[in-house]
């Protein structure tokens, strides 16, 4: 009896998967004929001809200047912060940009020196060849600063998988907890092969 009733369960599972597969695309209309015609009002498109495309945000707000009104200063301030981080996060997926990324962190945010980079630099090539990807199949260390457990760059973000920017902020906090420097924790890892 069981197993009859497993049959039906699955055979059921099977005819309401191509009932779904069936009627699915009908139903979110993805039937409808493949050209469609617009007709534009010749008035539409006399004023359409005079907009100057290069005068968007004129088109779009009028004479408003858009980052002096308050919702567009902060939306402007927002977008500019997210750009940066994006052009960030995209040039640390190269070795070249992450030691540009990672010198500018360590320089500006941790307030250490170029001397102190230097340090780093033999670190992280030593670890990782500055390559985010990076993975230790024996001992399970993972990204630029080979964390281990990797899990453990979670308290920095959560995309510490893809992220090189989140590997190198949370490979400096643990230099700056756990050596004090970067030279000492280089230093370290001449001694010992691990930091």
């Amino acid at each position: 009896m069981k197993l009859v009733n497993k049959s039906v369960a699955i055979w059921g599972v099977v005819a309401a998967m191509l009932f779904l597969s069936s009627a699915l695309p009908s139903a979110y209309g993805l039937e409808f004929p493949m050209t469609s015609q617009i007709e534009i009002n010749p008035d539409t498109q006399a004023l359409a001809a005079q907009v100057d495309p290069m005068a968007s945000s004129v088109a779009l707000f009028g004479s408003i200047e858009l980052a002096s009104t308050p919702m567009g200063s902060v939306f402007s301030s927002d977008l500019a912060l997210v750009s940066s981080i994006s052009r960030q996060v995209e040039m640390a997926r190269t070795p070249f940009g992450a030691k540009k990324v990672a010198q500018a962190i360590l320089v500006n945010e941790f307030g250490f020196s170029n001397a102190q980079y230097s340090c780093l630099n033999s670190l992280w090539t030593k670890e990782s060849h500055w390559n985010y990807k990076a993975h230790n199949y024996h001992s399970g260390a993972h990204g630029i600063a080979q964390a281990l457990p990797a899990e453990k760059m979670s308290v920095v973000g959560t995309d510490w998988r893809t992220n090189p920017v989140t590997q190198i902020r949370w490979g400096l906090r643990y230099i700056t907890i756990r050596y004090d420097t970067p030279c000492k924790a280089w230093s370290h890892f001449k001694a010992k092969h691990y930091y």
